[in-house]
């Protein structure tokens, strides 16, 4: 049995636990305890075999999938480290992240090889390439199935790879035990988190388990997440494997599995959703919760789904890559999302201080207790955005502005990277957005600054309208706005896009959207 909170050892305890119950979702696999524990097995045995071990990094490129799993737990298994590939990367982006992780091996799905053999004599470090299907399934089949491995350790390194808003994609580095609890629940769905290692065996022993599933890249660290919360708690993690995100699939998955919590990234997400819930025509009696993270699910959305299913719960939770799991939404009337989060968390001024609840006061968010190590290979922004207050309290600061109210709660604001300053007011686009998105003939919208001779910048927006709604006036959109946000923060000018864009993990796109309104502006 394990005896530390290494998700190798834990993983293990509950297949030791519990060998038949099941575990993973990935159609078309179905997975028990036990069989995910072997076929990870085999796999960090064939690792081993080709001299990969302790500290070593082996990239997953691949789509969502049940050997991503079966490669994630591998890796830790023999101490090494899996690091996740963004599979949308072009030649470019990848030689940076293979070169910039120092992956010796990769585990890939066929269909990447091409682009990866085109950067290969670029990558000297690299020595083992093994392709899902048939290749990887004789890899396993040669392995042994035996646990003769080395002892883990708490210390032992987790990485989520982030490509952030702006640049190349960086590791931030997690110990095993801070990300058991910051980001995997601490094995504590519905409860308080497990006080030993050895006590996880419990959760194997249930009668009940819930379904969830992620229907975000498993590439990413939020979908990661959820699928963790839900092993670790001894329930069912569900994973999304068609090719594009197609809602009317994703609710015949839940229908056919009896899903009982879907989690998905932000309005792009969630309004498909609300539409796909309200056309019926499935039995979704045991779909009871909707999961958000990583970008804003708007007040509007969420009304939308709750009509589409009566009583179903929605929970809006803020998180991010350096943070771990921070807190759940409190409520919104149309404007930014207000989250009550962990007593870790909290916004802090420029010098560390906390700021005084309810004084207006804008910081920065910040958490302490279990966060990561810093970032892989890169000291100065480790030391930027990990620093140390005069009392030896370490925090993360990931850069999110954010206001805190007198009962406690937090508005986020957003990234500094994306204020307007105009005429020395500084906006923060979600709070515009948001305001946009309540309106009823809008479907998304995203903000930005664009230059302007008297104030420096103006709110430019680009709008997405709703399929057969009436197209509403500027002057209308802006009046709306202007209910939910202060005057100077309404936009100045607004375009109407056929379609806003949005990152492969849902999330706006801020170049795409500078460019398009600097286009449409006439700005060179």
């Amino acid at each position: 049995m394990g005896g530390t909170y290494n998700f190798a050892d834990l993983l293990e305890t509950l297949a030791d636990a519990g060998p038949d119950r099941l575990m993973l979702i990935a159609p078309p696999a179905r997975m028990t305890a036990g069989q995910l524990d072997e076929r990870a097995t085999r796999l960090a045995n064939h690792l081993a075999a080709q001299g990969i071990g302790a500290g070593d990094h082996v990239a997953v490129h691949s789509m969502n999938r049940s050997e991503w799993f079966e490669a994630f737990f591998a890796c830790f298994k023999i101490r090494a480290v899996p690091i996740n590939v963004n599979y949308r990367y072009v030649e470019n982006e990848l030689r940076y992240l293979y070169d910039n992780a120092d992956c010796v091996a990769t585990i890939i799905e066929p269909d990447y090889v091409p682009r990866l053999e085109a950067i290969r004599a670029d990558l000297p470090q690299l020595r083992h390439v093994l392709v899902l299907g048939d290749e990887y399934e004789a890899a396993l089949a040669a392995a042994s199935p035996s646990r003769a491995f080395e002892p883990r350790s708490n210390d032992d390194i987790y990485i989520v790879f982030t490509g952030g808003t702006t640049g190349m994609p960086k590791g931030v580095m997690w110990r095993h035990e801070d990300a058991f609890f910051a980001v995997a629940g601490g094995g504590g769905m519905g409860g308080p988190p497990i006080s030993s290692p050895e006590e996880i065996a419990s959760k194997a022993a249930g009668p009940h388990q819930l379904r969830g599933l992620a229907t975000t890249p498993i590439m990413h660290g939020g979908a990661q997440w959820g699928c963790l919360y839900a092993i670790f708690s001894g329930n069912v993690a569900g994973l999304w494997t068609g090719r594009h995100y197609d809602p009317d699939a994703v609710l015949d998955l839940v229908a056919a599995e009896g899903i009982n919590t879907v989690q998905i990234i932000g309005d792009a997400m969630g309004r498909p959703l609300a539409e796909a819930l309200a056309r019926g025509g499935r039995d979704l009696s045991n779909l009871y919760a909707v999961g958000n993270g990583g970008a804003p699910l708007t007040a509007s959305v969420k009304a939308e789904l709750a009509a589409a299913k009566p009583g179903l719960m929605i929970n809006d939770a803020y998180g991010a890559s350096e943070t771990g799991a921070g807190g759940s939404a409190a409520g919104s009337d149309g404007g930014p999302a207000r989250f009550m989060m962990s007593p870790q968390v909290t916004v802090l001024d420029d010098d560390l201080r906390p700021i005084v609840p309810g004084s207006g006061e804008v910081g920065k968010l910040a958490r302490s207790g279990y966060i990561p190590v810093g970032y892989y290979k890169d000291p100065a922004k480790t030391a930027a955005t990990f620093p140390t207050d005069e009392h030896g309290v370490r925090w993360v600061v990931p850069g999110d502005y954010a206001t805190i109210e007198a009962d406690g709660s937090i508005i986020i604001l957003g990234r500094g990277s994306q204020s307007i300053n105009s005429g020395g007011e500084k906006i923060y686009p979600e709070e515009v957005e948001s305001a946009l998105r309540a309106h009823p003939a809008v479907f998304d919208a995203v903000v930005v600054g664009t230059p302007d001779p008297k104030w420096g910048e103006k709110v430019t927006a680009l709008v997405q309208l709703r399929e057969g709604a009436d197209t509403p006036t500027d002057a209308e959109l802006v009046a709306f706005c202007r209910t939910l946000v202060a005057d100077y923060k309404a936009p100045k000018r607004i375009h109407l896009v056929n379609e806003v864009v949005h990152t492969a993990v849902g999330k706006l796109d801020y170049v795409w959207a500078k460019r398009t309104a600097n286009e449409q502006e006439g700005n060179s």
